[in-house]
């Protein structure tokens, strides 16, 4: 039976998730080296960054970092390294997902070097059913009822009344990053699953981030933050104050680079943000297969862009 004090424990970390998700949520990409492995000190070097410029919540293993294609032990390690880098100053949420099995194994890797949260990928089986939706979810979310658990929803077909039933089943779902490009279509969601009993996170990154928290989103995915975190900081600033004029103004400096990685059904998503570290001289821009390095010309635009924005912010 649990204690008082483990049940307050509990709670008070229930609190300090929801908190912690109500903000900005890095993707941070995973680093390669010439050889094609992971440069893990480069890796440690961009976390740290991330946080020294104001980030309080990071997503190791998410679509920035390349998840699908990592291996099995470069996911965990990734995981793990991101708990020491930045474990005590940021909260650590990490991406699992692919085969309920492997789902399951990841998260308790997760659960038991320390990260905070979990996000759920979207499942990629080519066949999802309701139930099937909410049972892979469910049998997840029940194996490390310690943690925090974020689902990543992409699909249109997912109801709130499936969301809230999957709430009632597991207290600890706790955050929907929401990734259907539809305002209406979020709203509806939203209320009926509870906007509430989730946390809401508009999972389209920066450009959706005002409209969607007009509509009851409170935080926000960025994998712009890996470049420009500070931006990423003062955008949410902006949201959390309900100052959207001012959000408005930094969405139109940064709608070029986001359209650039949202382009041909985000095809180059992750080539565009390292193309950017390599030009600040922060990481290679290698990513691995099936996504590609630019051509010069996408280069090219990409470093005006980074011109345009040191003008006005320092990064």
């Amino acid at each position: 039976m649990q204690s008082v004090d483990d049940t307050d424990t509990a709670l008070a970390g229930v609190e300090r998730a929801r908190a912690a998700l109500a903000g900005v949520v890095a993707i941070p990409v995973t680093p390669f080296t010439a050889q094609g492995a992971v440069d893990w000190d480069r890796h440690g070097a961009l976390l740290r960054r991330l946080v020294d410029a104001g980030i309080t919540a990071v997503t190791p293993n998410g679509n920035t970092g390349e998840f699908y294609t990592l291996t099995p032990a470069e996911a965990r390690r990734a995981a793990e390294n991101t708990i020491k880098e930045v474990g005590e100053h940021a909260t650590v949420i990490v991406g699992v997902g692919l085969d309920t099995a492997a789902a399951i194994a990841a998260a308790s890797h997760a659960r038991d070097c320390g990260a905070h949260l979990v996000m759920v990928h979207q499942p990629v089986h080519p066949y999802i059913s309701g139930e099937g939706w909410t049972e892979y979810h469910r049998t997840i979310a029940e194996a490390v009822p310690e943690l925090g658990v974020v689902l990543y929803i992409r699909d249109a077909r997912v109801t709130g009344e499936q969301i809230a039933r999957l709430g009632e089943l597991c207290p600890n779902v706790i955050g929907i990053k929401y990734s259907v490009p539809d305002p209406v279509r979020f709203a509806s969601v939203a209320h009926d699953a509870g906007r509430e009993r989730f946390v809401w996170l508009a999972g389209l990154a920066e450009l959706s981030a005002p409209g969607y928290f007009v509509l009851g989103a409170s935080g926000f995915t960025s994998g712009l933050a890996n470049v420009a975190p500070v931006i990423a900081v003062e955008m949410h600033q902006m949201l959390a104050a309900n100052d959207y004029r001012g959000a408005l103004g930094i969405w139109d400096l940064i709608r070029p680079f986001e359209q650039l990685r949202a382009a041909d059904a985000a095809a180059d998503n992750v080539s565009v943000v390292k193309e950017a570290l390599a030009q600040l001289g922060l990481c290679r821009r290698d990513v691995r297969p099936p996504s590609r390095t630019l051509p010069n010309g996408v280069r090219d635009h990409i470093e005006s862009i980074l011109a345009n924005w040191g003008a006005r912010w320092q990064f």
